[in-house]
């Protein structure tokens, strides 16, 4: 079995937004709704942290929490007025700032250690402390701009991670796998002039952010060709990630040798996400752990972070982590996915498929 890291901590829980009915502002003709907020609640991630305990998965694991990130790691990404704006918003009852990143007291210091979850897991992995990671990270990261937090996300915490990780040269190499159904704008603008790290992202095209994500974007200056976008039709389910993953991702990652391959683990691509329409499973995000396992036992001495982001079902979430956290540690312990007969049988027919295998031969001449 792998030695997995598991960082995680209650308090992220608590991370509370404002007065919204869906991803809406109440107010006008809105209504409130019954449980209110936004479709990012921790339900998501209690449940599956909840999961993890009644299966006793959580034995195979290595449960951490993790020291909130410093000012110091935070200046590497984000610009101090930003910053500062931000304190101060918390500190005085909250608010929100960007699109769609409400917070309530205290969101400043639970930002913080959501990024602080990823940058532990990170340091674990590649300080040898661990095999691989799973940071339970709430609020989620790859949204966020270094001075324009959008999509509930705060603060970017994979960008925060890695920064913090060449800073004390930890790594020189890094390649960032984004399998959120969005699409990862955030950490593609940090690192987008730069070459030692690789980002590559699926995500269902034109969902979110509905201007950015493009193939054609590959980076600029040094980071060209250094960045990869895999937008993919809705409705494409397992199939298309499997051919997706085998076909670009898996090859940019052998070409690029990477120190360490970091995942944005969002599981909004899952079938009855609200916030997409892609169909996959939960055997989807396993298989998909279990080729990047292969690639980081090819390539980096399995060195391998997964750093949650999206993911809205409460129910099915949990499932799709369980099987994650299964995969990456090598247990045995199970949790049949109780929709799983259900989701294959409304997978695409062979004929949508083929034009779906056909739309992926673009992309691959694309990036060649």
């Amino acid at each position: 079995m792998s030695k997995t890291g598991f960082f995680w901590d209650e308090k992220c829980f608590w991370h509370a937004g404002g007065d919204f009915a869906f991803t809406v502002p109440i107010g006008g003709l809105v209504q409130p709704l019954a449980a209110g907020g936004l479709p990012e609640n921790p339900e998501t991630k209690r449940r599956l942290k909840n999961l993890l305990d009644v299966t006793r998965l959580i034995n195979d694991l290595h449960p951490h929490s993790a020291a909130e990130v410093s000012w110091d790691d935070l200046v590497r990404v984000h610009p101090e007025a930003f910053l500062h704006k931000f304190k101060e918003k918390s500190d005085t009852g909250g608010g929100s700032m960007g699109l769609r990143t409400p917070f309530a007291q205290g969101g400043y210091e639970l930002a913080t250690l959501s990024a602080g979850l990823a940058k532990g897991a990170l340091f674990s992995v590649l300080q040898g402390d661990m095999t691989n990671a799973y940071a339970l990270s709430r609020p989620p990261g790859h949204h966020c701009l270094p001075d324009f937090p959008n999509g509930f996300c705060l603060l970017a915490n994979i960008a925060i991670a890695v920064e913090a990780a060449l800073e004390h040269r930890l790594t020189d190499r890094v390649a960032v796998i984004d399998w959120d159904v969005h699409h990862g704008n955030g950490t593609e603008a940090i690192f987008y002039d730069r070459d030692e790290v690789l980002t590559i992202s699926l995500h269902q095209e034109r969902n979110y952010p509905m201007d950015t994500g493009d193939a054609e974007d590959r980076g600029v200056g040094a980071g060209e060709g250094y960045n990869i976008n895999i937008p993919l039709p809705p409705g494409g389910g397992h199939a298309l990630y499997m051919e997706a993953m085998e076909r670009i991702v898996l090859p940019a990652l052998t070409e690029y040798q990477p120190d360490v391959i970091i995942v944005a683990c969002g599981y909004d691509a899952a079938a009855i996400d609200p916030l997409s329409r892609m169909m996959a499973t939960a055997e989807t995000f396993r298989a998909m752990t279990e080729m990047v396992m292969e690639a980081a036992s090819d390539l980096c001495e399995d060195r391998l972070v997964l750093v949650h982001e999206g993911g809205y079902s409460e129910v099915y979430v949990p499932f799709c982590g369980h099987h994650v956290l299964q995969q990456l540690s090598g247990s045995t312990i199970t949790a049949t996915d109780p929709l799983g007969e259900t989701f294959d049988l409304r997978q695409p027919s062979e004929r949508l498929r083929r034009m779906h295998s056909e739309f992926i031969t673009d992309l691959e001449a694309a990036f060649r």
